[in-house]
């Protein structure tokens, strides 16, 4: 094991633990901080760690939502476990609604690894997503939102949620700020929004990790399966962190200022790339 490759490892497991919450797209953060400090691994291998990484940071999800996602709980009439109808009927709108990402995912995904994965796509997809997200927020300071709990997100809804997920398989969208930024848009408050879209990411993350791994076939060395489970351990532990910040900010402030950063990162991604265009 190299000692460099462990400190840029933690690097991306910092960087993917605080962009893979917020709304600044975290894949995206990944391909530029690649483009910045390489791996010294195949191409194949950083493929799948660019995206089971983020298991580590669902895996925040499940521990921080634990009580609400669960679908099991002890009844207090006679204290058995049983199914809490509510949480199932939670996880029946979370796997509806992430139905057309998969799809999608699987029918495309070489497709979009060959042509969409890149510094340029990305940039323009910051840039143009953060300036729908103040535009948004800026219509939102005169609308008043019909669903202000997660519990009174009807399954159409849920469906229509979904749907935007699929513009997140355009690495710089972010998959966070695409399901929140629509369920905005048709009527759900921020906090339910984020929260749906946290859970919605459980599922969506697991099977397509589990796809890469089948791709790569589990083929790892001891180096690199050291290297991936480091990834994940950070960014479970800086994404704990950003979960429970993302959710007190957003209860007072809007998501504006993180459609300035975008576009500001966005900028400054694209000034990169024509100068190393030019040099080259």
């Amino acid at each position: 094991m190299s000692f460099v490759e462990t400190l840029k490892i933690i690097v991306f497991g910092l960087v993917e633990g605080f962009t893979e919450w917020l709304p600044i797209s975290s894949t995206g953060h990944m391909i530029l901080v690649n483009e910045l400090i390489r791996l010294n691994q195949p191409d194949e291998y950083y493929k799948v760690f660019e995206v089971v990484i983020q298991l580590g940071a669902i895996l925040a999800v499940v521990t921080t939502f634990f009580r609400q996602l669960w679908p099991f709980a002890r009844r207090r009439s006679n204290g058995r476990v049983g199914l809490v109808p509510s949480r199932v009927d939670l996880w029946v709108k979370i796997i509806v609604a992430c139905i057309p990402a998969a799809v999608i995912g699987i029918l495309f995904d070489d497709l979009l690894d060959k042509y969409l994965y890149n510094g340029f796509v990305v940039a323009l997809m910051l840039i143009l997503y953060g300036v729908f997200f103040i535009l948004i927020e800026k219509r939102n300071e005169t609308v008043d939102f019909h669903i202000n709990r997660l519990q009174d997100l009807d399954m159409r809804t849920a469906i229509y949620i979904g749907l935007f997920q699929c513009l997140a398989l355009i690495p710089g969208t972010s998959r966070s700020g695409a399901t929140i930024l629509g369920a905005m848009l048709i009527g759900v408050a921020r906090t339910p929004a984020a929260e749906f879209s946290f859970f919605l990411s459980v599922p969506v993350m697991f099977g397509a990790s589990f796809l890469k791994l089948i791709k790569f076939g589990f083929a790892f060395t001891g180096p690199q399966l050291f290297y991936l489970i480091l990834g994940m351990v950070i960014a479970y532990i800086v994404s704990v962190y950003c979960i429970n910040f993302l959710m007190r900010y957003i209860r007072k402030n809007s998501f504006a200022i993180f459609g300035y950063y975008r576009i500001g990162l966005g900028i400054i991604v694209l000034i990169w790339f024509a100068i190393s265009a030019l040099l080259h």
